[in-house]
């Protein structure tokens, strides 16, 4: 039976299996190829950077700051084949002159022939193309990640959300037994030998230093020593309400 699909996290949400929720979303967000995007435009991160913002998550994170597309993917939005997709990132990204392009906002990894149709695109340009992902798809699955190793010019940026089940249930509103499949999929990368790093959501606001240094610890044991870009918590007003709703208190 399906379980019921989440929206915001709240305190009294159920916790749930991040991949049957990724599928649940599909269902949602995916058309054959194409996938709902809400907005297409190029940001300052990264030194400069094309952008397309995808809707649909399979986490619930309560520090998140995108938009609420993440969590009512239902809500109206337009469907984009990966040439259309395409082509907005590569005319914005020669409009001001930048060298990447990337697809954020919800999870790029959802609708994997949609992603894979758009980097068979980029793969036939100069462009650099930073995927952003939490991991959840590309852990739970080997041969996802194997197929990323024919494209030369892409970069993963694998984000952690804890560094061990309770953190990563308390934050993520998925169970705590699927805490390890962000770190499963570090290891499927750096097995495929793609170009890639990690960040992490390690604001002591919310990741206590023990669970830090837990993380550490299983990022040193699976072989990643490499560069770790520590985030912290702003306030989006998105964010802040997140939080709010899900019981954290990090601003008054």
């Amino acid at each position: 039976m399906k379980q019921r699909y989440p929206s915001l996290l709240t305190p009294d949400t159920k916790p749930f299996d991040p991949v049957d929720i990724a599928h649940q979303t599909e269902e949602i967000i995916c058309k054959e190829k194409a996938r709902k995007y809400t907005h297409f435009y190029c940001t300052g991160v990264y030194g400069g950077i094309s952008t397309g913002y995808a809707v649909g998550c399979c986490l619930r994170c309560a520090f998140c700051w995108v938009d609420w597309s993440r969590d009512f993917p239902l809500q109206e939005s337009n469907f984009f084949s990966p040439e259309q997709v395409f082509h907005n990132l590569i005319s914005n990204a020669r409009k001001e002159k930048v060298r990447k392009i990337r697809i954020s906002g919800g999870e790029p990894t959802l609708c994997p022939g949609h992603l894979l149709s758009v980097l068979d695109l980029v793969y036939e340009t100069r462009f650099l193309f930073i995927l952003e992902t939490n991991g959840i798809l590309f852990g739970e699955s080997f041969d996802y990640v194997n197929k990323l190793k024919k494209y030369q010019n892409i970069h993963v940026r694998v984000s952690l959300k804890a560094g061990n089940g309770e953190g990563f249930e308390k934050r993520t509103g998925a169970r705590g037994e699927f805490y390890e499949l962000p770190f499963n999929a570090i290891a499927n990368l750096k097995r495929v030998g793609v170009s890639f790093h990690v960040a992490a959501m390690t604001d002591s606001r919310l990741m206590p230093r023990e669970e830090r240094k837990m993380m550490l610890e299983k990022l040193k044991t699976i072989g990643y020593e490499d560069y770790l870009e520590e985030e912290r918590c702003d306030p989006y007003p998105t964010t802040v309400e997140r939080l709010k709703r899900a019981g954290f208190k990090l601003w008054k």
